[in-house]
């Protein structure tokens, strides 16, 4: 079987193949390599622009995901209904209906943060692409009752930060990202800051604490899309000088008179941005736990990524061990909005298998009478199969399924198709269903009833187009439960999915479709 995602030429990096179709499977380059050619492949355009082509284009602009096909995924796995039985209601046709599938869940150590909805939006930070549409998916978050962080790096990179003696006193856009999600905020679902290596020098936790009135804090160990620091993109060299005095790997250095000559003189026309990675280790933090806590925290997380399995014991172990109110553990093939585009497909443990083992280890765990933290799992979950299908393989330990790309998504096409909408220009794809916001998007008119006129005429129109999206996945995801006689998320387990090969119950536990049910088909046909 082959693995490939097509390396040399992706719709990513804006690169294609002379000859198409027609590669060489191991480098991925042309079968015939013209001399001529203006190189119109990732080889071809690293020669001209080098660094550049290693990140998704136009940078600040996308959010990428993996194209790589993993042996195992979540489409290997298919759900079981069943025509017996209900569980969490009366087992009557009149009453099992799928309108009648409770989807609330809790997190936090004491099951006291409240969702509407199994989902939590994954940290959004510092990335042009999340800055420009916060607000619209920080109001559909709040207005749908769900979870969300706020990403790494935004307090260093306010230009209006203030900082005194090293730490952050005053930030205009942090501020203005959590009164973004507060202000509509319904009394379900949470925000949360998260925290790099650069935020923790700074301060910003105990800023958003003591100053925001913020309750729930996450560390940050990783992601699953790269294993390195965030970067972002510097257009000004004023801009560059500004991040590396507060503490930033900047590339070229700009303090360098030779690099601030050749950015003058246009020889390269950005600066990169790059977060340091952490080093954990168990005392600190432990200590580091504590200390947020003593600051005021009422809830702590830990966010960490695709790492390899030492890792994720790890992660479990500390964050049992610290009582953490939530563990969100984010496996490669998921999206982001600033990774370098190889290191994206071709590093760190696949989803599906990551859940795999973070179950094993889970059940190490409990089995001594451990505390088991509630668990979000994430990496590539857009769509209700996928919603049922994660927490059914890491039931019962799966409290919520992370999101960040697919939110992000409704988010800016609920804002241009809105605006284009008010602008008078509607897009042909939307004309057959009218020519206002409310004849167009479907839940329009119930968040006017739902928040009032003063209150829908103030709401992004791109939390309309957030709100829609998660009803949609509401509905999907009650109608496989209801199928599967399921009428509550705590009635999910591991055998209401089965594997389709025999790889994918190998890896994952989970029951080979023909064994399913074995014994008690036995006990039926005798």
């Amino acid at each position: 079987m082959n693995y490939s995602n097509g390396t040399n030429a992706s719709a990513a990096t804006l690169t294609k193949l002379r000859t198409g179709d027609s590669r060489c499977p191991y480098s991925g380059m042309c079968v015939t390599c013209l001399d001529g050619c203006p190189g119109l492949c990732e080889i071809g355009k690293s020669a001209v622009r080098g660094k550049e082509i290693l990140y998704p284009q136009p940078f600040g602009k996308t959010t990428s995901a993996s194209e790589k096909n993993y042996p195992v995924d979540y489409s290997h796995f298919n759900i079981m209904g069943t025509a017996v039985g209900a569980q969490g209601i009366k087992a009557d046709p009149e009453t099992a209906i799928f309108p009648a599938v409770n989807l609330e869940t809790a997190v936090g150590s004491k099951g006291d943060l409240k969702l509407n909805l199994p989902i939590v939006i994954a940290a959004m930070g510092s990335t042009n692409v999340a800055a420009n549409n916060w607000d619209h998916l920080a109001a559909g978050a709040a207005i749908s009752g769900v979870g969300i962080a706020i990403g790494e790096n935004v307090c260093a990179m306010d230009p209006n930060v203030e900082i005194k003696d090293g730490r952050v006193v005053h930030s205009p856009n942090l501020e203005r990202r959590v009164k973004d999600f507060t202000n509509w905020y319904g009394g379900r679902g949470f925000i949360a800051v998260q925290a790099n290596v650069e935020d923790t020098t700074l301060g910003v936790q105990e800023y958003a604490i003591e100053k925001l009135g913020v309750e729930a804090v996450e560390l940050k160990w990783g992601q699953g899309a790269k294993d390195i620091g965030g970067e972002v993109k510097l257009g000004t060299l004023e801009r560059a000088l500004q991040l590396k005095e507060r503490g930033y790997i900047v590339l070229p250095d700009p303090t360098d008179p030779k690099v601030q000559a050749a950015f003058k003189s246009g020889a390269f026309t950005e600066f990169e941005r790059h977060s340091r990675i952490g080093m954990v280790e168990y005392e600190s933090f432990m200590s580091r736990v504590e200390e947020l806590r003593r600051r005021g925290a009422k809830h702590v997380f830990l966010k960490t990524g695709a790492y390899r399995p030492a890792d994720l014991a790890r992660a479990v172990k500390y964050a049992s061990d610290a009582r953490l109110d939530l563990l969100t553990v984010d496996g490669a093939g998921g999206g982001t909005g600033m990774s370098p585009w190889r290191m994206m497909n071709e590093w760190g443990v696949p989803t599906v298998y990551i859940q795999a083992l973070l179950v094993k280890y889970i059940d190490m765990l409990a089995a001594r009478g451990a505390y088991i933290p509630p668990v979000a799992i994430a990496g590539g979950f857009t769509l209700e199969d996928h919603m049922f299908k994660g927490i059914a393989l890491g039931a019962p330990y799966i409290k919520a399924i992370g999101m960040a790309r697919s939110a992000l998504s409704a988010a800016m096409v609920g804002k241009t198709v809105g605006e284009a909408v008010k602008s008078g220009k509607v897009p042909a794809e939307y004309k057959k269903y009218g020519e206002t916001v409310e004849q167009i998007f479907i839940a329009a008119s119930e968040l006017k009833e739902k928040l009032g006129t003063d209150g829908y005429n103030r709401l992004p129109v791109g939390a309309i187009g957030v709100y829609s999206y998660f009803e949609r996945l509401a509905q999907g995801l009650r109608q496989f439960m209801c199928g599967a006689r399921k009428f509550g998320l705590n009635y999910i387990t591991r055998d209401d999915i089965a594997a389709l090969t025999r790889e994918a119950a190998h890896i994952s536990g989970i029951r080979y479709i023909m064994d399913l049910d074995d014994e008690e088909v036995l006990q039926i046909l005798r």
